[in-house]
This record gives C-alpha cells, structure tokens and sequence, in this order.
C-alpha cells in the first residue's frame, strides 16, 4: 500500500536533510515520541503504532525513515525536485501490505496529515533558509 501527501512549501534537498534530523522529531509529528537517540542515524521512537527504532537515510532528493521492526516494514520517504510535485515537498508512505483494517489505514491517513501540516509549520519557522523564508 502506498500513501502521499504534497507540502505547498518549497525547499531543497540540503535543507530537508539538515533540518529534518531525528532529535527535532517531535517538531516534525505529534505522533510519535523520541525515547532514546542512538545515533544521527536512529533513535528508539514511541507512537501510535508501539515502539520501535526509526532509522533516517540521506536518499536523492531528501530522506527515507524507517521503522526498523515494523511488521508491515513502515518506511517513508520526504523528498523535493521531482514528480509528482516538482516544486513542493513530498511524502510518500508505503507498507508491504495489499490490504489493512480501515481503523489502520485511518492512523495512517492521521499520521501523514499530521505529518504534513507540522513539516510545513517547522520549515516555514526554520533558521535555515529557504524559498519561502530567505
């Protein structure tokens, strides 16, 4: 399954990758929590869906996260500079899963728009410069 939201925001990669880092998780999402960072790299996270450790990868574009002992392999990815919103920010969210209960697809949905409005809000408000804020 896969799910996307658009950010109307515009940014560059380098931005997304030196803002977005794991211990501002809590100004990305208020869905999940950070128990413990481990490194730049992972942290142990607590959420909507139990705990878990939440791994962040430098990908082409932005990022990927991943929720390393997720049974439906959670990862998503915030990128910018290509379709399906050139100009905006992208998240993508997949599971390896056909099909889930509507109550999870619903968590899923809550946690993307959530998600989606608080990125917005920390990169509009953020120090470093970007598009919307030089």
């Amino acid at each position: 399954m896969e799910f996307f939201r658009t950010v109307d925001i515009l940014t560059t990669e380098q931005i997304i990758q030196e803002v977005l880092i794991l211990e501002k998780l809590e100004e990305m999402t208020n869905e999940l929590v950070l128990l413990d960072q481990i490194d730049d790299k992972s942290a142990s996270i607590g959420g909507i869906w139990g705990e878990f450790t939440l791994e962040r990868s430098t990908i082409n574009g932005g990022l990927r996260f991943a929720l390393k002992e997720c049974p439906n392999a959670l990862v998503w990815t915030i990128t910018t500079g290509y379709p399906p919103a050139i100009n905006s920010l992208v998240i993508h969210l997949t599971l390896n899963r056909i099909e889930k209960s509507k109550d999870f697809i619903e968590e899923v949905e809550e946690f993307l728009d959530d998600h989606s409005k608080r990125i917005h809000n920390y990169l509009s408000e953020s120090p470093v410069p970007n598009v919307n804020n030089p």
